[in-house]
């Protein structure tokens, strides 16, 4: 028989979207899977919507205790040796686990397989579009985490007793949960593997969440992991220059970011990048030719008021 994976799906409050959740659950083509699903204390009526499928899938319901304890009791319930997290309100398309399984098959080594997530925008009043997230090369997972390259919760196929091993999510993270979560399994020598095939689909569709809500707080937790990377690696000597440049690089464009809300905080930001590299120069979308020449000429600070002029606003620190 081939091998059980846990479809894993936390909801709460997502009436709207959740059938199809579990539908794309079970439409999987891979022929061993069970979907399991955990209502987080939903006061909609996604509980309602659930029962339906009571036949086909396990379910449990209990208090809203947040994102991360849903997804590690589902880790609990889950009798898989491979699990597919899956948000209520995303799908999957009918080949994404069977694809990835295959992959395994000659990758027998890997914990963490990785691929592509396809982007669905949805807003009211506006067609959908869908745009793929490819993941860029070079596929080292340590530098990919540093750019925030490593793929949304869907994306990856998890060996169980690789999370069960690092102890699973961490229940009080306000944010950037998976990418805390993938940090601890790279400190934990959990081997990654990129496989082209995709088939998760992370629905964006409302302004309602801790990133759109309150970026600031999205941008310290995710400068605390982009520290914690470059100690870990330091310390272990395996910080390269093309790993340090990634961790820098995105610190940059948060430093951007944040200048727009707090020019003190993005200077903070950039006085580290420089205290770890004074010979840091910024490149990408983020830092268009224009703007590589004013930053080198004159640093980060005059580069800001002058992006600010452009933008018809100067920002002042209170």
């Amino acid at each position: 028989m081939s091998t059980l994976v846990s479809v894993l799906i936390p909801c709460y409050n997502a009436e709207r979207w959740i059938a199809q959740a579990i539908e794309s659950a079970l439409g999987q083509t891979w022929p061993n899977k069970e979907i399991v699903v955990v209502d987080d204390g939903s006061t909609d009526g996604s509980l309602d919507v659930i029962r339906r499928f009571h036949q086909r899938i396990r379910y449990e319901s209990g208090p809203n205790r947040g994102g991360g304890a849903a997804r590690n009791r589902l880790i609990e319930l889950s009798r898989g040796d491979w699990l597919q997290y899956l948000d209520a309100d995303d799908y999957l398309l009918p080949h994404k686990i069977a694809r990835q399984m295959e992959f395994l098959g000659s990758n027998r080594d890997t914990d963490i397989v990785f691929g592509p997530v396809t982007m669905e925008h949805l807003w009211e009043g506006r067609a959908s579009t869908c745009e793929l997230l490819r993941i860029p090369e070079p596929h080292d997972p340590w530098t990919l985490l540093a750019s925030w390259g490593l793929p949304q919760t869907g994306a990856p196929l998890w060996r169980r007793q690789a999370l069960v091993d690092v102890g699973g999510w961490k229940h009080d993270q306000p944010c950037c949960q998976e990418h805390e979560l993938y940090l601890r399994l790279l400190m934990n020598a959990k081997r990654f593997a990129y496989c082209a095939s995709d088939g998760a689909v992370y629905r964006q569709w409302s302004n309602d969440t801790v990133c759109k809500k309150d970026i600031g707080e999205v941008h310290r937790q995710r400068l605390q992991i982009e520290q914690r990377l470059e100690d870990y690696l330091r310390d272990t000597k395996q910080l390269t220059i093309e790993r340090l440049r990634a961790i820098n690089q995105a610190r940059f464009e948060i430093a951007r970011m944040a200048w727009q809300y707090d020019p003190r905080f993005g200077e903070e930001i950039m006085n580290r990048v420089l205290r770890t590299d004074p010979r840091f120069l910024p490149t990408g979308a983020a830092a268009p030719a224009h703007y590589q020449v004013i930053y080198r000429s004159f640093g980060f600070q005059i580069a800001e008021y002058l992006a600010a002029a452009l933008r018809g606003r100067i920002p002042f620190a209170a």
